[in-house]
């Protein structure tokens, strides 16, 4: 059963209000860079878009969430699960939900697919497979390495699992939790082909966290599964 966390309000709203003002100034950046003509930044898929783009948001969470954690009084440790009792009890659970989800959303995304063949809407190539595929430089492909491994899954989890999951459930607001949360998660990765197995996903990932009140627990789970997305695309695209 998750437990009772102190965030508070106005800490909540600021968290979200500099979060969003960093993207705000991630956008401007590239857009001014792009007018500017500067290399890396002529298409939204070069790498300095990309880079300037995760770090104004990914990046900066990993920031924001050290203020926002010692704003609260809490340690870090204690928080991501470092210090949970039933540590390993969580890891295991984890591997088991990793097995669960990724044959069901390999299996939602062939239905995306499909339905979104069948009514004549050609989806265009993921966006993590123009990424690895176009990377200019070995460094590019390793910064998205990490990205997808490391520096989204703890910042995503941190926002929609740490802080706004509970935040919501608190506030008596269980179906935005359950629901409006899950599926802003899939959305703001734009891809359609993906929507449903990133819902699922997400929907899973919150069940493991109130299951284990452990937020390591999701964010193991969600780079897990993007690693093994990511050695699945590199065999697919050779």
């Amino acid at each position: 059963m998750l437990s009772v966390k102190p965030w508070r309000a106005q800490a909540v709203l600021f968290f979200i209000a500099a979060q969003s003002l960093c993207v705000l100034i991630g956008g401007m950046a590239i857009d001014l860079l792009q007018k500017a003509g500067v290399s890396g930044f002529k298409s939204l898929d070069d790498f300095g878009c990309i880079l300037v783009g995760t770090l104004s948001f990914q990046g900066a969470t990993w920031v924001l969430m050290g203020f926002f954690l010692r704003y609260h009084h809490v340690d870090w440790r204690e928080e991501l699960g470092f210090k949970n009792k039933n540590l390993l009890r969580s890891l295991l659970l984890t591997l088991a939900l990793v097995v669960v989800i990724l044959p069901a959303a390999f299996a939602l995304q062939s239905v995306s697919l499909a339905l979104m063949n069948k009514i004549g809407w050609t989806p265009k190539d993921e966006m993590a497979v123009t990424l690895l595929t176009n990377a200019p430089t070995p460094t590019a492909h390793i910064y998205l390495v990490l990205f997808a491994v490391v520096l989204a899954p703890v910042a995503e989890e941190f926002i929609f699992r740490g802080v706004l999951f509970p935040f919501l459930k608190q506030l008596g607001m269980l179906r935005t939790a359950w629901i409006g949360l899950n599926l802003f998660f899939a959305f703001i990765h734009g891809d359609a082909a993906i929507f449903l197995p990133l819902f699922a996903l997400s929907v899973a990932l919150t069940w493991l966290y109130e299951k284990t009140d452990n937020l390591l627990a999701p964010m193991l789970a969600h780079a897990l599964f993007n690693a093994i997305n990511l050695v699945v695309l590199k065999f697919a695209t050779q």
